[in-house]
């Protein structure tokens, strides 16, 4: 599953201890998905697995092990939504001090390719160089939640560690220079070529949601047999839904869930 809210890179209810969090949000999906009986099994081995990942991102790496060749990013940004949408929408690459805007279209939409540091506080992966996420944000998720990727980003860019981006975004949040999602806000993940990281690799095409804060149960997310997977996002402000689509943006059917 995506993990950067944290893609997660996941974040973490309001009230929660954040080193318990991971294994809550594996215990929501095995339940969403009808797999209770394997929940106990997991937790255990998904606690070992995360922690082995954890050791191997304990800080940044080298700046240049997260940057792309100009025209593959574009390719690879343009690819995580149909051609219907991604052909018309501005596409923005990784630069020296932040997203720079390689190409300007009309729809309003913004497609690019996140980085590992997109993630939430207690990711494991939060400095993966290898993570390359192709995303293609709607107008309201362009007003409303790529303000706080740019302002991580730059954070990143400037060296500062994990723990300093967060104090900087929660002073930002406080002092509202941050917005909270607009009504609407949504993005598409559906690029078949996309690496979310070591412990998710590809995962499954998807769409995501973002609302202000809420309770996830209000959309049904986790309930058994629902689609949508929900997670609390507390240090970004917002709640993110997560809804998996059966086919990839070149129009290829996805194996099963």
């Amino acid at each position: 599953m995506d993990q950067r809210f944290g893609g997660g890179r996941k974040a973490m209810p309001v009230g929660e201890d954040f080193s318990k969090q991971p294994i809550r949000n594996r215990l929501t999906r095995a339940i969403a998905f009808g797999t209770f009986a394997l929940v106990i099994l997991m937790v255990t081995a998904w606690q070992g697995r995360a922690e082995d990942i954890g050791a191997s991102y304990l800080k940044m790496a080298p700046i240049e092990q997260y940057r792309m060749k100009r025209n593959g990013e574009i390719a690879l940004a343009r690819s995580a939504a149909p051609d219907s949408i991604s052909r018309e929408a501005d596409v923005m690459v990784l630069g020296q001090n932040g997203y720079e805007t390689a190409f300007k279209d009309k729809n309003g939409f913004v497609c690019l390719v996140e980085r590992s540091w997109a993630g939430g506080i207690d990711d494991p992966e939060f400095w993966n160089p290898k993570l390359r996420g192709p995303i293609c944000f709607n107008p309201p998720a362009v007003r409303s939640y790529l303000p706080v990727m740019f302002k991580k980003t730059g954070l990143a860019l400037a060296g500062r560690s994990k723990a300093q981006i967060f104090a900087s975004i929660k002073t930002a949040f406080d002092k509202k220079e941050l917005p909270t999602p607009e009504l609407g806000a949504m993005c598409y993940m559906m690029s078949k070529q996309g690496y979310l990281g070591d412990h998710n690799g590809h995962w499954h095409p998807h769409l995501m949601f973002f609302t202000p804060l809420t309770d996830v149960t209000a959309w049904g997310a986790g309930l058994s047999g629902s689609p949508i997977i929900g997670i609390e996002n507390a240090p970004d402000r917002m709640t993110v839904f997560m809804i998996p689509v059966g086919k990839w943006s070149d129009g290829t059917v996805d194996a099963p869930m």
